[in-house]
């Protein structure tokens, strides 16, 4: 796969999982503004996948970005999500949709989405992979890729049946990077082994590593400046093989104060190191679920919990002790499904990219906030 001469140069990705919102709508307009900052700062590469913001991150960026630039202008990722086909058959009339629905011919890159032990075999049984190669052979697709969700070991195992992948994108953080049960560490191991250039999602955790606790803060302040989402994507970008940092940004202050940082990109210094390893204890020590707001658990909820926005206020309560977090709990649930409402039917367990044990702690939060 042929890479940036100067990876540092072209570290920053723009993810479109969580865009600027006007109601349940994309806002345009501050995408525009998005779009033209970051591309006029020399990046190009935009991730998204059919079940971002319910099918509406593809048609943003087609009316958005496919509109207003040529196509030789930018890159696109997009991604076939296990839970959008069952058969063989389906998937390329999925994926004729998702070209429709985003505006282009081809994609720069297609991954096969949210790889773990509990959808590789779905993906073997329909040909998917081969499938894939199809489609780059006949000029849908320039490179193919995975994006990944489970231990070191699954991915050894697919790196070893598939050695044409091109790209994998993990989930890296300095949370995460000794985590037992996402392994990031021992995943970019993996990659390194199979020489994959690597993508990096949740370099922030969902936002997790930019709203942080006084002590934790302090911490960085300590350095002398910086923002803390700049220490959370610089952290990601200074590993070598990493050849993409993906952002999430939903506001055009996101994006201005990551191309502060990313424009000019600078690894790590040692004590930049040092001072997340004192951040990774601080954060440690006040528990918490640890969702990342992907949203998927969301749309095959029956009872209609928002579950992401409820693990948040749960979060600022038990982390950050945050007075108002009740309140935001209730406006959270107003007209959908409260934490008490959960059936326990699976649903959401079974889609999670980070194999959370949703039900259990969903008990948490009634417990929390539902309780007199």
């Amino acid at each position: 796969m042929k890479m940036s001469d100067n990876r540092l140069k072209d570290l920053f990705g723009f993810g479109c999982m969580r865009l600027p919102m006007k109601g349940d709508e994309v806002d345009h307009e501050q995408f525009n503004q998005m779009i033209d900052l970051y591309m006029d700062a020399g990046f190009n590469y935009f991730d998204t996948a059919h079940g971002y913001i319910s099918g509406k991150s593809e048609t943003a960026i087609r009316d958005c970005l496919v509109a207003r630039y040529p196509r030789e202008s930018y890159r696109i990722v997009n991604k076939l999500s296990g839970y959008l086909f069952n058969e063989e058959a389906d998937i390329r009339p999925f994926f004729e949709k998702q070209l429709k629905q985003t505006g282009v011919e081809y994609f720069d890159y297609y991954f096969m989405h949210a790889q773990d032990r509990g959808n590789y075999e779905q993906f073997k049984r329909t040909r998917a992979y081969e499938i894939a190669q199809e489609l780059k052979a006949e000029g849908k697709i320039k490179h193919v890729g995975i994006s990944f969700h489970d231990n070191a070991e699954m991915l050894e195992r697919i790196l070893t049946d598939h050695p044409e992948i091109e790209v994998v994108q993990i989930q890296f953080n300095y949370m995460d990077y000794y985590d037992a049960s996402i392994q990031s560490k021992e995943v970019y191991e993996v990659c390194r082994k199979h020489n994959k250039p690597m993508a990096i999602m949740e370099p922030a955790k969902g936002g997790a590593l930019v709203k942080l606790p006084d002590d934790a803060k302090a911490v960085f302040d300590a350095l002398g400046g910086g923002s803390y989402a700049s220490y959370a994507n610089r952290f990601a970008g200074s590993f070598d093989g990493v050849v993409k940092v993906v952002s999430g940004m939903s506001a055009l202050s996101d994006m201005e104060d990551n191309l502060s940082y990313m424009k000019d990109f600078k690894p790590f210094t040692q004590e930049e190191f040092d001072a997340v390893e004192k951040v990774k204890d601080i954060l440690k020590a006040l528990g918490g679920v640890a969702c990342t707001a992907c949203g998927y658990c969301v749309d095959d909820c029956p009872m209609d919990i928002p579950i992401p926005e409820i693990f948040s206020a749960y979060n600022a309560k038990l982390q950050f002790n945050d007075w108002n977090s009740g309140m935001y709990y209730n406006i959270s649930t107003k007209n959908k499904g409260k934490a008490s409402d959960c059936i326990e039917c699976g649903a959401c367990e079974a889609v999670c990219p980070q194999h959370l044990p949703i039900i259990e702690d969903l008990q948490k939060v009634v417990e929390t906030f539902e309780q007199p």
